[in-house]
């Protein structure tokens, strides 16, 4: 086989799926690791595939392009408020409990529903969670220090990733950009990557936010792989097939 036709089958499979490895790749072509690199540089530098941790994606699925709180808080409000709903049996309680809310439309959703428990203590870098969490909540709320992301109104920077570092939480209700079964979960900043990727290793446990439209997207920043969820909440229209490799993975999958 040619280099063009192999490569034009790379992008016809990464098309199918989603996505493609490079090893699996190498597998099926009979070819070296370091010709389907080659090959996948060549596809994204002519915008047909983009290149990720180990391996491609159709550049149609790859988003760099964010939308701020404002834009996205009437996006799926329906799924979104079953979602935040049904996250409320996660929520830990009793004497010296701890969650963490990541910056996100579903989990405010959350934090506006949160049971008035004094004995939980929240700890938010999300502006408008900790104003939400605050009023609501007789328990106490901490905020994670930081520079503040206008987009998204929450902490990011060094400052805000050592002091989530520095945690060990109970239960980490985490929202993302993007989420499939290679990529994990995505968001295009990186400084807000870092925060997530803290958040993620600092808590106990961790519950995913995401509505159904996050599924199958890939943005820039992993900051986590689906080894690292315990529980994920979306709603009905969620992919079969990623909800059965979420199982396979000893994923906790509630439908809301």
């Amino acid at each position: 086989m040619y280099a063009e036709e192999r490569q034009e089958a790379l992008v016809a499979e990464a098309r199918r799926a989603g996505r493609i490895s490079v090893a699996q790749a190498a597998d099926v072509h009979g070819v070296t690791p370091e010709t389907i690199r080659r090959d996948l540089a060549a596809l994204d530098s002519r915008g047909l595939l983009r290149r990720v941790h180990g391996g491609a994606v159709p550049t149609e699925s790859l988003r760099l392009v964010e939308l701020g709180v404002a834009e996205r808080s009437g996006s799926r409000a329906g799924e979104k408020a079953r979602i935040a709903r049904a996250a409320l049996a996660h929520v830990p309680s009793g004497p010296g409990s701890t969650m963490l809310l990541d910056a996100g439309t579903t989990t405010a959703g959350l934090a506006a529903i949160l049971p008035a428990d004094p004995e939980l203590t929240i700890i938010t870098g999300s502006m408008p969670i900790a104003t939400v969490a605050s009023q609501r909540c007789p328990g106490p709320v901490q905020f994670v220090g930081g520079r503040v992301r206008g987009l998204t109104q929450t902490t990011v920077g060094a400052e805000a990733v050592a002091v989530v570092d520095a945690l060990r939480v109970d239960v980490a209700f985490v929202g993302t950009n993007g989420l499939t079964a290679g990529h994990g979960c995505s968001t295009p900043d990186a400084e807000e990557a870092a925060v997530k990727r803290a958040i993620v290793s600092s808590s106990r446990r961790v519950v995913v936010l995401a509505d159904s439209s996050k599924v199958g997207v890939e943005y820039l920043r992993s900051f986590a792989p689906l080894a690292d969820i315990d529980v994920l909440i979306t709603d009905a229209d969620v992919d079969p097939a990623f909800r059965s490799a979420c199982v396979t993975s000893g994923i906790e999958v509630v439908l809301a």
